[in-house]
């Protein structure tokens, strides 16, 4: 690992600190939401699901945020090889944070009694857009912090001469970070258009400018982790960026297939739509052969644990469920329905919450100067917020698809006798994942919060064998045609969703018989997850195959020097 020499480093503790509490919150919102499913009249009047809803959204963007924020300023000394810019700007960047933080919380509820705050044409106290919910004093206040990011990050990286693609890829992230929010800074009277720049946002903000920071944090971490080569990190890191904004440039137009743009979008949203999974599929296979390329012991468990958690659920919520659900033929469906959070929470919370917090894992040892940490407490963490969040996704999906059949297909009441009672085994299992989830959440916030605070167990003191263990059947090493295999079975299940959601378009269905989605998604959804599931539990597997390491933290500050 990498030896900390640059003390403005340790201005990024601060943001993985905030990360942690923000992520706590969020999760407590939305435990609560999915109660209320179960129980509508919960806090109905006090708390309504709407603001709820918001507040949870809310918050996960921002503690996504500061994860964000703490990794760049993390890395970006050891990338550059000098002191972070401005180290003061850093710090008002953040109390903008908690600023903007206190302001989204307080002004949510607003939306209860219509209260908006107009001044001059515009929503300053908040403005009920889906994603977008503060109002354009906060958005200012975010723009402001987006730019001192930005400014602070091109401030440290070297003359451009010397940029490798990961100073690239973070500086268009950075910068475009900053360009696309002034799409969200003002209204538009006319919903539809309105919706349009919207979406500039939400998708190119979320599912392109994060997703561009996202590769590069994803491979300069690697190359700390596995010391890997920053050149041919960096070639994957470059493929990555440019499939993405390829991709997904004319991918954004699956959001305009009902929002009364011109026909012509459901072909073109359809096609890119159809590509975007292809720089998820492309960072999936980056991860494999950077973790197995030298067979390097595993020297930070939790760490690398949170960063494959984080490329495999990017595979499976945002690239096959966001592939089974964007096409114009299966979106009328799902667009609306429980069938959409399936996807979500496992795209947003799995691509780039599990990266903040493989980052935190990898950082607050050494801003701490912990050389010894107990991993077992990450390494519970890890699988029971994966297996928690797989089962989140589970009971959405399913609990979707006959929602889909009843509300859609069959045009059923929503609050009426036949849809709720239809769904609630399911409106049941959303909070009791939910708990498995919170569960691993708060053993991970405690674990982080505390490294440095609390003294090592004489078991993680202790060195461990050198010894090989077997290299035969579940925990030998993994090959590229068996990872090939793998990530086969599961675009396959994800066929089988895609199929069960074109089904209803059927003559049979419209009819009322569901049997064909009901099976497909039976087999889909829970054979994808599964699969998902394995195929983590085997590839990690595979790692205890090779010599382990000391426990605790080793110090390499001729790294980057060597391989830059």
């Amino acid at each position: 690992m990498i030896k900390i020499e640059y003390g403005t480093q340790r201005l990024s503790l601060r943001f993985f600190l905030l990360m942690l509490v923000l992520f706590l919150f969020q999760m407590l919102f939305g435990l609560l939401i999915a109660t209320q499913h179960v129980d509508p009249t919960l806090l109905s009047g006090i708390l309504n699901f709407n603001v709820l809803r918001a507040e949870h959204t809310n918050l996960g963007i921002l503690w996504i945020l500061c994860g964000f924020i703490g990794t760049i300023l993390f890395i970006g000394p050891l990338l550059s090889r000098r002191e972070l810019a401005a180290p003061w700007l850093i710090h008002v960047l953040f109390y903008a944070l908690i600023v903007i933080t206190i302001w989204n919380v307080a002004t949510q509820a607003l939306a209860m009694d219509g209260i908006a705050g107009w001044w001059l044409g515009q929503p300053w106290l908040q403005e009920g857009l889906e994603y977008l919910e503060a109002g354009r004093a906060a958005d200012v206040v975010i723009f402001i912090g987006f730019a001192i990011l930005a400014y602070v990050v091109l401030r440290t990286f070297p003359p451009r001469r010397d940029w490798n693609e990961i100073h690239w890829g973070l500086a268009i992230g950075v910068s475009a970070l900053t360009f696309v929010w002034l799409f969200g800074m003002f209204f538009v009277e006319r919903i539809d258009l309105q919706e349009y720049f919207r979406w500039y946002v939400v998708h190119y903000w979320v599912e392109g400018v994060w997703e561009v920071i996202h590769i590069s944090l994803v491979g300069f971490l690697l190359v700390l982790m596995f010391k890997a080569e920053v050149k041919a990190v960096g070639y994957a890191v470059f493929w990555g960026v440019a499939m993405v904004w390829l991709s997904g440039l004319i991918g954004n137009a699956h959001h305009y297939f009902w929002i009364g743009t011109p026909e012509f979008w459901q072909f073109w949203g359809s096609l890119f739509s159809a590509l975007e999974p292809l720089p998820l599929v492309f960072c999936f296979w980056h991860i494999y052969l950077d973790a197995h390329q030298d067979k390097r012991p595993l020297e930070n468990a939790p760490a690398f644990y949170f960063v494959l958690g984080s490329v495999v659920l990017e595979q499976v919520g945002a690239g096959i469920l966001g592939f089974t659900m964007t096409f114009a033929l299966t979106n009328v469906w799902s667009h609306g329905t429980w069938v959409t959070p399936s996807h979500a929470h496992l795209a947003m919370f799995g691509t780039f919450g599990m990266l903040g917090i493989a980052s935190a894992y990898y950082a607050v040892p050494l801003l701490r100067g912990v050389k010894q940490f107990d991993q077992r407490l990450g390494r519970v963490a890890f699988w029971l917020v994966f297996t928690g969040m797989l089962g989140i996704a589970f009971a959405f999906a399913i609990g979707g698809t006959i929602q889909v059949f009843l509300y859609r297909a069959m045009g059923l009441s929503w609050f009426g006798g036949q849809l709720f009672p239809a769904m609630q085994l399911f409106k049941v299992l959303v909070p009791l994942f939910g708990l498995v989830f919170a569960v691993g959440a708060g053993l991970l916030i405690f674990d982080l919060l505390t490294l440095g605070l609390r003294q090592p167990s004489a078991a993680a003191s202790e060195p461990r064998s050198q010894v090989n263990p077997p290299r035969v059947g579940w925990r030998s090493g993994l090959r590229g045609a068996e990872a090939s295999l793998w990530l086969m079975g599961m675009w396959i299940f994800g066929a089988m969703i895609t199929l069960g959601l074109l089904s209803f378009n059927l003559d049979t269905v419209a009819l009322g018989d569901p049997t064909i989605p009901y099976v497909l998604a039976g087999l889909g959804y829970p054979g994808l997850l599964l699969i998902t599931l394995l195929f983590v539990w085997r590839f990690l597997a595979s790692l205890q195959a090779r010599p382990h390491p000391v426990v605790g933290i080793q110090d390499d500050s001729a790294l980057l020097a060597g391989r830059a």
